[in-house]
């Protein structure tokens, strides 16, 4: 079993920046793809970014490309999003996933954290 737990949402207003941070504990993820989702009220949950423990190999969505950045600590199992220039649409519950595909299907991760808000306000 792989508990992670996200923190570092809040009330951010547009233009601003946020770090969130997923600690993971228990089975070791360093065979794990890793990943940040995120769902808005009313809408499916929708992939943000991927990153591989091992590698550090990482994959954004179009919406946040060239905005976000992902990152891990390998010596901390942390895992991180740097999230800069941010838009009223970026708000949502974010979540961070593991799991043992390097993909930006939901389902395929196996292991959830409880997520954490991100507002942005206009």
């Amino acid at each position: 079993q792989v508990q992670l737990v996200e923190s570092g949402g809040g009330l951010v207003q547009a233009g601003g920046s946020l770090t969130l941070s997923c600690a993971a504990s228990g089975r070791t993820v360093s065979s794990y793809a890793m990943g940040w989702f995120r769902q808005a009220p009313g809408k499916e949950r929708e992939f943000v970014a991927a990153i591989t423990w091992r590698v550090g190999t990482t994959h954004y969505s179009d919406s946040v490309k060239g905005r976000f950045t992902i990152s891990r600590d390998n010596a901390k199992n942390a895992m991180y999003l740097q999230m800069n220039s941010l838009k009223p649409e970026d708000t949502a519950v974010y979540y961070c996933a593991a799991g043992p595909s390097f993909v930006v299907v939901a389902s395929s991760y196996a292991y959830w954290g409880q997520g954490t808000q991100v507002t942005v306000s206009s």
